[in-house]
């Protein structure tokens, strides 16, 4: 009894267990979630954030610095010595005694001072902020880019799981035909109306039969792993099972498709080209003069912490650049050659893009073909097997033929659902490469 009990539980939990590997999803909750978890798209949306904080550092442009020190020092320099009485107000008319100044007593010193510097007009600081803000808008339709291509590569992983149950299905549909001619068969050979190799034959498409199913079975779990990957999280021993099954989407092609000059990849490229203009801009705008202001308020006294004087100090200054040693002109030249490399990347990369619309227009075309070539052959199968199934009931066909219209029908079956896989790929390619 407890040995039964124990079995019961086990079989209890098992059960269970297998209940829940399996779990079904739509097309539509896979989109909503590789966008939330997928991890190339969140390094992509990371790049963004990342290209947003260097463009903070521009804030520099236009906010002032503010620096505080204290300072502790004590000296019997002759200058230092006497300025240090000065900006402490403790200079008397003794202290301007020959000797004194040529030989002053150690003094101490305790200064308090607060800087600021205030940005007022730095072009080039202009051009590089509008640069980086150029380039964050970039990566930004970069990553809108890579979420376009994710949902494809989900698309396309989700119809790879309708292919596989499809063959699971498939195969297992054509296993209960063969299970069932072949109980057909050794019935007769029990009757002595068939000689053993029929049973032979019959037995070997049963097992060949098996191993596909094993197989179809194998690329299932495969591709779930892999939905489970763009998904960004472990599967867990779990299975997906698609709720739509694969089927047949029609859709009107043109005649000469044109590549879309707003496509996301194409505009990140323009940005580029835009965000180059502003750095030469930049490297330009280094010979204007610049305009900044200062100032400092400062606390003096011999002892610590003591703040007896003070005083301040406010100030505009107007500087420019004459000449760097050229560094500035050889900035200029590098990115102008940066610029024009990266245009004619863009020109490759558009004629490239075309070819690419081009073909996958051609490979659309071409899968259409094959599933109707396919889906005739199905059925010219189907009823191939339907006659000689008829004429062997009949006693007129041989159980090797009848076993070879079989396979040629479960053969001609998976065909056609690997073309309709391979046409609704070719497709939402298509579509990928036209938005």
């Amino acid at each position: 009894m407890k040995r039964v009990l124990i079995f019961t539980i086990a079989l209890s939990f098992f059960s269970k267990v297998s209940a829940q590997e399996t779990i079904t999803v739509s097309k539509e909750e896979l989109l909503q979630k590789v966008t939330e978890k997928n991890l190339q798209l969140k390094l992509a949306n990371q790049e963004v954030e990342v290209a947003k904080a260097e463009l903070l550092q521009t804030r520099a442009m236009y906010l002032p610095n503010v620096n505080a020190s204290y300072t502790a020092m004590t000296t019997n320099n002759p200058l230092m010595a006497f300025g240090s009485r000065l900006n402490q107000g403790r200079v008397t008319m003794q202290d301007f005694d020959p000797s004194k100044l040529n030989n002053p007593d150690n003094i101490s010193n305790f200064a308090t001072k607060l800087e600021v510097q205030q940005p007022i007009y730095n072009q080039d600081m202009v051009y590089q902020k509008k640069a980086g803000q150029v380039k964050t808008d970039a990566l930004a339709i970069k990553a809108e880019r890579t979420s376009d291509y994710i949902k494809f590569e989900v698309a396309k992983a989700y119809m790879q799981l309708q292919l596989a149950y499809k063959a699971v299905e498939t195969l297992e549909n054509a296993k209960n035909t063969t299970l069932a001619n072949k109980k057909v068969i050794d019935n007769y050979f029990k009757n002595g109306m068939i000689q053993k190799s029929d049973v032979l034959y019959m037995d070997v498409r049963v097992s060949e039969i098996e191993s596909h199913l094993q197989f179809a079975k194998s690329n299932v779990r495969n591709a779930s792993d892999y939905i489970y990957f763009l998904l960004g999280e472990d599967s867990n021993n779990h299975i997906l099972k698609p709720t739509e099954k694969l089927d047949y989407q029609s859709y009107m092609l043109e005649e000469t498709p044109k590549l879309n000059a707003s496509r996301k990849d194409l505009q990140a490229y323009e940005k580029s080209l835009e965000a180059y203009d502003l750095m030469i801009k930049s490297s330009k705008s280094k010979f204007l003069p610049r305009l900044n202001a200062f100032g400092s308020f400062e606390m003096y006294d011999n002892k610590p912490y003591q703040f007896d004087s003070s005083g301040y100090l406010l100030g505009l200054q107007l500087s420019w650049n004459v000449f760097d040693g050229l560094k500035s002109k050889s900035e200029q030249e590098k990115y102008k050659t940066e610029r024009i490399k990266a245009e004619t990347e863009l020109q490759q990369y558009t004629q490239q893009s075309q070819l690419e619309i081009n073909k996958a227009s051609r490979q659309v075309k071409d899968a259409d073909n094959k599933v109707n070539l396919t889906k005739q052959a199905l059925e010219q199968a189907k009823e191939a097997y339907r006659i000689r199934k008829n004429r062997y009931d009949q006693g007129l066909e041989k159980s090797s033929d009848l076993l070879v219209a079989e396979t040629m029908m479960s053969q001609k079956e998976l065909d056609y659902n690997q073309a309709i896989f391979e046409y609704n790929t070719a497709l939402e390619y298509f579509k990928f490469l036209k938005n």
